[in-house]
């Protein structure tokens, strides 16, 4: 494993997430699937990484004041319950069963990203409470190695949140969520790549401070067509793979 191109791979994840507020996660895991590892496995390991990332990004967004207090508090706690019961089934379902479903979601991930960059947001009544979906988000971000952002952050934006609250507060979220997933993997399976995780973190942790400047310069869809078609890429070998 060439632990450079994972550090590249993190620098890179971790640009788009902190410029579109999403895609870390389902792009580190796709390649990591793409490599080898277990549904498990990836997942851990991402998630382990973005201990490092989502806190040093969301202090960061927090400090700037793009945290809404009240929505991050409705965030937070289902989103931790979902990312501890997400990360606890995916820890107890055999590897070649899960494998191809979570291909599949990360290409929904990825085509859902390619139609954002093409149609835009289109706001929508409100149809679901923060606390549900911030479960869902936390359950399925687990199970998928990704999505919290993708799923939570265009959502809120969907029905009307103000795009830097909801990116920022979805950010600040996320690092609890992650620690809540992280510690339910190391009592169930265990985290064993220990050197991989370390290249990711090094990686988007380098990264993070600079996303801001990114977001400021490279244009949002081009960034979302890029992730967008990377990762269906990467889904479609994986599912060809495990044929």
């Amino acid at each position: 494993m060439d632990l450079a191109l994972l550090a590249l791979a993190g620098f890179v994840a971790q640009i788009i997430d902190g410029a579109l507020g999403m895609a870390y996660g389902v792009t580190c895991t796709s390649l990591l699937l793409a490599f080898g590892f277990t549904p498990a496995a990836a997942s851990a390991s991402v998630h382990t990484a973005e201990l490092v990332t989502s806190g040093i990004s969301g202090h960061f967004h927090w400090r700037l004041g793009n945290v809404d207090r009240q929505l991050f508090k409705n965030l937070v706690w289902p989103g931790m319950i979902g990312g501890a019961v997400g990360a606890y089934v995916l820890s107890n379902v055999r590897a070649e069963t899960v494998a191809p479903w979570i291909s599949i979601y990360l290409g929904i991930m990825g085509l859902r990203l390619l139609y954002k960059a093409w149609h835009g947001v289109v706001t929508r009544p409100r149809l679901l409470p923060i606390e549900v979906l911030g479960f869902a988000g936390g359950l399925l971000d687990a199970i998928g190695g990704g999505g919290w952002g993708p799923i939570v952050t265009s959502t809120l934006v969907g029905q009307g949140e103000e795009p830097r609250r909801a990116i920022g507060s979805v950010n600040r979220a996320e690092f609890f969520v992650t620690l809540a997933q992280s510690a339910t993997f190391m009592l169930t399976i265990g985290i064993t790549n220990w050197r991989i995780v370390a290249a990711l973190c090094i990686g988007g942790g380098l990264a993070a401070p600079l996303a801001a400047v990114v977001a400021t310069r490279v244009p949002a869809k081009a960034l979302m067509i890029l992730v967008g078609g990377l990762i269906v890429t990467l889904s479609l070998g994986s599912l060809l793979l495990a044929r």
